[in-house]
């Protein structure tokens, strides 16, 4: 897919880091993520709320990510369209798996939920 008008959508995933009591690597350092840029995909608007508690309120921004079938995404992803400065989504949910058409062998994009929370 091409879009003229489109931004580059990105999927960070925590780097390597070594867990300092057992010696084992594990993922977790946000500080040095893999960024993997997601050639053909979008992300749009799906809904807006706000929460407020008796201490504070928080706007809560839900996303969808569409991307082919074959995208290495998973839950605790982080998602970025654009550059630095753009807000960053996360995949909270299990990403959906990829639906393929037992006779064709063709696949549907996937759309995969996002959230951000501010405040």
């Amino acid at each position: 897919m091409n879009f003229p008008h489109g931004r580059t959508v990105y999927r960070l995933r925590p780097g390597p880091l070594e867990d300092p009591y057992s010696g084992e690597v594990i993922l977790g350092d946000w500080d040095n993520p893999d960024i993997l840029q997601i050639p053909g995909a979008f992300v749009a608007q799906t809904s807006t709320s706000m929460l407020a508690g008796a201490s504070r309120e928080q706007a809560l921004e839900s996303k969808s990510l569409f991307c082919a079938a074959n995208v290495d995404v998973q839950k605790g992803d982080r998602i970025r369209a654009g550059g630095d400065d753009e807000p960053i989504y996360s995949i909270d949910g299990i990403p959906p798996a990829a639906d393929v058409n037992p006779w064709t062998g063709w696949a549907p994009a996937r759309e995969i939920p996002l959230t951000r929370a501010v405040g």
